[in-house]
């Protein structure tokens, strides 16, 4: 058995964000592999997380973003089970940077969940019209993978994070849970645009051309 030193301990603090003796525990378990020692601790984050999956979360933040020139604003409501957890920095950004994130891809829903099966239905409708005769044989195993992109594209938990294309917004929440040891959840969003669903008056062409022909007169 490895020794386990008060250093090794703070480097996988460093890198997890976990508790103590959580690290302690995990490179004893690891005998001394750092590797092995963080893939211990995200393993048991996660199922953690998984535990906290119908805990009450009704403390939490409002993150809030501007884009330049305040045509773009995002609000999003980001939850946690204790007000500890809503007032540390890192919860707070965690909230700024999702709302940047809902600023920047437009995300029409919150979940998959969230999608009504008419929608759904309608996207393989349009799938079905853009496959050819050959690809339509095989309709029923390109259909699914059509689907989820629909999903990653469109629900806010399934969008790849600006900041880290590599985790989905889904995967930053967890993230957070495991670093903070609490359920933490976006309990909804808004964007708001400028002139967004507006139909903006179109030119009459036919009184520009009178106009013109006019002034040359």
């Amino acid at each position: 058995m490895a020794e386990i030193s008060s250093e090794m301990v703070k480097e996988l603090r460093q890198q997890t964000g976990a508790g103590m003796m959580d690290c302690k525990s995990a490179l004893k378990e690891a005998n001394g592999s750092m590797e092995q020692a963080i893939e211990i601790l995200r393993k048991k984050g996660l199922k953690d997380v998984a535990k906290r999956a119908n805990k009450v979360a009704a403390e939490g933040t409002v993150g809030v973003y501007s884009h330049a020139g305040d045509q773009i604003v995002a609000l999003v409501e980001l939850n946690c089970q204790t007000d500890f957890v809503a007032r540390g920095n890192e919860f707070k950004d965690t909230a700024k940077g999702i709302a940047m994130h809902v600023a920047a891809m437009k995300p029409a829903y919150l979940s998959r969940e969230e999608v009504p099966a008419t929608i759904i239905e309608k996207e393989k409708e349009i799938f079905l019209e853009q496959l050819t005769e050959a690809q339509r044989k095989n309709a029923e195993k390109i259909l699914p993978g059509k689907i989820e992109k629909f999903y990653e594209e469109n629900c806010l938990l399934d969008q790849k994070y600006v900041k880290d294309d590599k985790a989905s917004i889904k995967d930053i929440l967890d993230q957070l849970s495991i670093k903070v040891g609490e359920k933490v959840a976006v309990r909804r969003f808004v964007r708001l645009e400028v002139g967004e669903g507006i139909e903006k008056p179109v030119a009459n062409l036919a009184e520009d051309v009178q106009a013109t022909i006019g002034g040359g007169q």
